[in-house]
């Protein structure tokens, strides 16, 4: 029996992509719907990796919101991984001043670093969630993103909220680092990098 192919994906340059500045969860999910629309064979190639810890710190460097060499201090960040059948795996970004798509090595290596040297309270841990996975559990209400006065702290995206048949809000559940929350798995950094970017 023959099999059916499917050509690898293309994304929009990154210029191209639908990007909303401080909302990396609904950028990536964007990516993912943008594959599941144009590529739906290649999904499963794809996973969605939420990056942050028990105290809601984490250093990411090369971010475009940084200065120098400094790295950003962030609650939380997302980017889209590619599991490529090739020797290495990609990341898409949309806030980093790395190329996008970005080798998984490369970006481990200069956006991520090691947890070594880090003090213990900013070391990260990361949850990869599979892409179809993600468009169909994934919810917010961007609740997140108002103060106490419910005013916007960055305006949101122009289009309405994500949303599924159970749940209008549990971006909680992804950010959470506890393997028995949410869905996917959670890696320390060194597991993360052991099995996705062995070259970092």
């Amino acid at each position: 029996m023959e099999q059916t192919t499917c050509a690898a994906p293309v994304l929009p340059d990154r210029s191209e992509c639908l990007y909303t500045n401080c909302y990396c969860e609904e950028n990536v999910w964007k990516l993912c719907e943008y594959i599941r629309n144009h590529a739906p064979c290649s999904l499963e190639e794809f996973s969605a990796v939420f990056i942050s810890n028990e105290n809601k710190m984490i250093p990411i460097w090369k971010q475009q919101s940084g200065k120098g060499d400094d790295p950003v201090i962030w609650d939380y960040h997302v980017l889209l991984l590619h599991i490529s059948s090739g020797k290495q795996n990609f990341i898409y970004d949309l806030d980093t001043m790395l190329p996008f798509p970005c080798s998984c090595d490369i970006y481990v290596r200069e956006a991520l670093k090691s947890d070594r040297n880090i003090h213990v309270n900013f070391r990260r841990k990361l949850r990869v969630v599979g892409a179809d996975e993600f468009l169909r559990t994934f919810a917010s209400d961007r609740s997140h993103m108002k103060d106490s006065s419910s005013n916007w702290t960055k305006p949101p995206p122009p289009y309405p909220c994500i949303q599924t048949t159970e749940s209008t809000m549990n971006l909680g559940d992804f950010i959470s680092m506890d393997p028995q929350v949410g869905w996917g798995a959670v890696y320390t950094l060194e597991d993360f990098t052991k099995k996705f970017s062995p070259l970092a």
